[in-house]
């Protein structure tokens, strides 16, 4: 009878989304696909325990996900702290160059660097720009993140977390922009206004506003409108004419 019971006792120790037809124990990614199908249909409560089972074997997907829903309070009480936690634990093991896991990484730092720009209230994390920054860097640079590069560039621009360098703000909003990242781009005709290349800033901060979305186009188009306002209209027109030219219409 005792044999028995542990029997059954082991057995429910297997969630039933990872065993395979003949009984056998399926991978985290089979538990990581359950969660992922449970979240989609709005069956929050079941992928939650599904992505915490996957992230107990080790499936970053899974732990990069339980993160996500700490961080905004979805599907769970909202717990900055744990997704932090989650977040660091994530980066702290890295990933295997080419791997899909990269992803989960790359995403990460980037949680981890917004949190360390602004620290989490009640709880060990203190708000620390220096190593927001670094973080950053390490997105931007090994990872090619374009929000990181944006990122980055802003810090550069104002000083935060270390140095001012216009230089290397405008370089990395340049490789935002290229990649599409519109603020990027309006950053950088930002920063050529200013420096004089009144024209070419204008023009670019009037193409970033014609493809800008919410929430970016409200500052997007302060910044252009502000730019507008003490340029003259003969760059005006100009500056609109590249820009029209560029975006190809």
């Amino acid at each position: 009878m005792c044999g028995l019971a542990l029997g059954l006792a082991t057995a429910q120790t297997v969630p039933s989304y990872a065993q395979s037809s003949d009984g056998d124990q399926k991978g985290p990614w089979a538990m990581f696909k359950f969660g992922f199908s449970a979240y989609k249909s709005g069956r929050k409560d079941e992928a939650l325990k599904a992505y915490r089972d996957a992230a107990e074997h080790g499936h970053a997907g899974a732990r990069w996900k339980l993160a996500t829903m700490y961080a905004s309070g979805d599907g769970v009480k909202e717990d900055d702290y744990e997704a932090f936690r989650l977040y660091e634990g994530l980066v702290n093991e890295g990933a295997a160059p080419g791997t899909r896991d990269e992803t989960f990484i790359a995403h990460s730092l980037m949680s981890l660097a917004s949190y360390l720009r602004r620290g989490i209230p009640n709880s060990p994390i203190s708000a620390d720009p220096l190593r927001a920054r670094q973080l950053y860097l390490q997105a931007a640079s090994q990872f090619g993140d374009a929000d990181a590069q944006f990122e980055l560039g802003r810090m550069y621009l104002s000083g935060e977390g270390g140095t001012t360098d216009s230089v290397q703000a405008a370089r990395w909003f340049n490789l935002a922009a290229n990649k599409g990242h519109v603020g990027a781009e309006a950053m950088l005709g930002k920063i050529l206004f200013d420096s004089g290349k009144t024209v070419r800033g204008l023009s670019f901060m009037t193409r970033a506003l014609g493809k800008a979305r919410d929430p970016e186009v409200h500052w997007i188009r302060a910044l252009q409108e502000e730019a507008f306002a003490i340029s003259s209209e003969a760059d005006r027109r100009t500056a609109i004419a590249l820009a029209a030219q560029s975006s190809g219409n």
